[in-house]
């Protein structure tokens, strides 16, 4: 009431000014005030005021702190003009552009029906509005209108088809834009370096951010987004580096690709040192930033720290909790997880469909099959979210490794929709489990016509055959590889030590201290062979003699990891390991060993889930 009061006031006062329809306007600080304004307005007829009116509407257009509701109310405004003018129009392109693009493109038609010349105030927002809804056909016709109305010169204009064409991945039209503009600015560099890293050429996007007269923050952020997104980790900490080096701040964004290039390395204690720059230097732990260091301490083995940044969150979101049940889930912690997503829907989340993917998953790796068929029933009848082939295949997960291997094939074969290749893996996977080779037969004659050229599946059934003594069967497989061409994908092992990350593959001799290694590993190959282990060369490669069997098995990337991580760290520090495979069973067999006869923890990352290696047992129970 005294608000309406002051501004009553303030509004009569003004009225006797000399040109009180600005400093009407300028008085304004939200949508209730603007209203209250705008009455005055009509009832003073100062609204028949062409630039009074349209400065009522730039107000609402131009201020996002008035709420959602200014952008329909400048709508409303404008539609009792009328005679609208060119300012007017743009204004409202503009602020559709953004909220709703198809709209904008409308403001636009109905202004060349109306007889209005566009300027170069018009194109750039409509361009914007292709790119936000990536329709290069729309943006193709928008730059025809360019050409057409004499503007194709304009850097503004050029930067906004640079973007637009970048946005929709046709990185040929943007970099012709580009290459005819005359002084490219800091944004036309940017987003030509943003089309060049989403068609997933970050070399060609890195040589042009070198070439660069000059960056902003946004241009950091935009190449080291880039190499975090096309899985270029340590190029991307590394210019992260780069960037501190020269006094520069990051913000926000730029942490989270860093922080999430570190949850892919499995870097925790580079990790806990972007943590502590966030701290330091004053940066919001907004909901994504946030999330990202949860994501970040889950998949570093250190769930803990993940639940501690959870808890010290000022605000959370579905994919913050989805993000630490994911954690909980790859660890194995599958109660906590159901206990969290009941704590999330009892805050008034609805979970999406990706957070029941984690959770059927914490059920699978956890053996709990009754609670995992509950969840997915639940699914549709709770909260009205349609099974994806991702939760059918985390349902064949769930009963196959529970060895209800004839009950998981029936559900595939019974499912509603047409089951893919990495729902027939997943039996195959407990097929391997359970050696069970008469179901893994038939699943194979189905899944590898699927995919001819994944390696895995080969590998997979060729095991289940060799351990069930099937050997014709085993050199069929390997004969149908050798003609399709397919190669098994090399196997690499990560380490961080003392801030650095070690890269391991197999028969790799290019570390420097590959020697030493070797040397250590035979030495822990002596101590474990004494508490009883013997090598397990039936999953090794199937066409070579057990003596290169064996050899092959003891020079495994993640051996030659831990060898390094026992000659570089002391207990109590675990040594962490990440893998781009699944853990085979001898290298499972070994770790078991060595953390009971070295007394150290380990813990290792593979394709799937977390094994914490303790006093000679595994966290997954041997149930992976």
């Amino acid at each position: 009431m005294n608000s309406s009061i002051n501004i009553s006031n303030k509004v009569l006062n003004t009225l006797r000014l000399k040109n009180p329809k600005l400093l009407l306007l300028e008085s304004c600080n939200n949508l209730s005030q603007l209203k209250i304004i705008h009455g005055y307005m009509i009832r003073t007829h100062i609204i028949f005021d062409i630039f009074a009116a349209s400065r009522l509407i730039s107000l609402c257009i131009n201020n996002p702190s008035f709420g959602p509701f200014s952008l329909n109310y400048a709508h409303n405004v404008f539609s009792q003009i009328e005679t609208p003018n060119l300012f007017m129009y743009n204004a409202l392109i503009k602020g559709f552009s953004g909220e709703n693009p198809i709209k904008g493109f409308e403001f636009y038609v109905r202004m060349l029906r109306a007889n209005i010349v566009p300027d170069n105030l018009s194109f750039p927002f409509l361009v914007r509005a292709c790119a936000q809804l990536e329709g290069i056909d729309m943006g193709i016709q928008a730059h025809g209108q360019i050409v057409k109305h004499g503007f194709e010169n304009d850097v503004y204009v050029q930067n906004s088809l640079v973007y637009m064409y970048s946005t929709c991945g046709d990185i040929k039209a943007a970099n012709e834009v580009f290459s005819r503009m005359l002084s490219p600015n800091v944004v036309s560099w940017t987003s030509i370096i943003a089309g060049f890293n989403k068609i997933g050429d970050v070399e060609m996007a890195r040589e042009l951010f070198d070439r660069m007269p000059e960056r902003n923050l946004v241009t950091w952020s935009t190449m080291i987004n880039g190499y975090a997104k096309n899985n270029c980790f340590e190029k991307a900490v590394e210019l992260f580096q780069i960037l501190k080096d020269k006094g520069i701040k990051a913000n926000e964004t730029v942490m989270v690709s860093v922080i999430s290039s570190y949850a892919h390395l499995g870097a925790i204690e580079l990790g806990e040192k972007a943590h502590d720059y966030v701290v330091k230097n004053n940066l919001s732990l907004n909901v994504i930033l946030g999330t990202a260091l949860v994501d970040m301490y889950a998949r570093c083995g250190s769930i803990e720290k993940a639940i501690k940044v959870f808890d010290q969150m000022p605000e959370r979101d579905v994919l913050s909790w989805t993000a630490l049940i994911a954690g909980l889930a790859m660890h194995g912690y599958a109660e906590k997880a159901i206990w969290f997503f009941s704590k999330m829907v009892n805050s008034g989340l609805k979970p999406r469909d990706i957070t029941f993917t984690y959770l059927l998953s914490a059920c699978s790796h956890g053996g709990l099959v009754e609670k995992g068929l509950e969840l997915f029933e639940s699914m549709k009848r709770d909260y009205g979210i349609e099974p994806r082939l991702e939760h059918y295949g985390c349902v064949v997960d769930l009963l196959g490794r529970a060895g209800k291997l004839a009950e998981a094939e029936k559900f595939v074969l019974e499912m509603p929709v047409k089951p893919n290749a990495p729902i027939w893996g997943a039996l195959l996977g407990a097929c391997r489990i359970h050696r069970n080779a008469e179901i893994a037969e038939r699943v194979g004659n189905i899944l590898i016509p699927l995919l001819p050229e994944h390696s895995g599946y080969y590998v997979l059934l060729s095991n289940i055959y060799a351990r069930t003594n099937r050997w014709e069967n085993v050199e069929t497989m390997r004969q149908m590889m050798k003609e399709k061409g397919v190669k098994k994908p090399p196997g690499y092992s990560l380490i961080e030590v003392d801030g650095k990350v070690h890269n391991f593959k197999m028969g790799d001799k290019s570390h420097p201290e590959i020697e030493m290694i070797e040397r250590k590993w035979d030495e822990i190959l002596r101590k474990i062979r004494l508490a009883g282990y013997t090598g397990n060369t039936s999953d090794a490669l199937f066409d070579i003699d057990e003596e290169e069997k064996e050899n092959a098995l003891h020079r495994h990337s993640e051996k030659l990891a831990i060898a390094y991580g026992i000659m570089r760290t002391e207990a109590p520090v675990p040594i962490r390991i990440v893998k781009n495979l699944r853990v085979c069973e001898d290298c499972h067999t070994a770790t078991k060993l060595i953390s009971k006869v070295f007394g150290r923890e380990l813990i290792v990352r593979d394709r799937n889930r977390f094994h914490h290696f303790r006093e000679g047992s595994c966290s997954c129970m041997d149930y992976w």
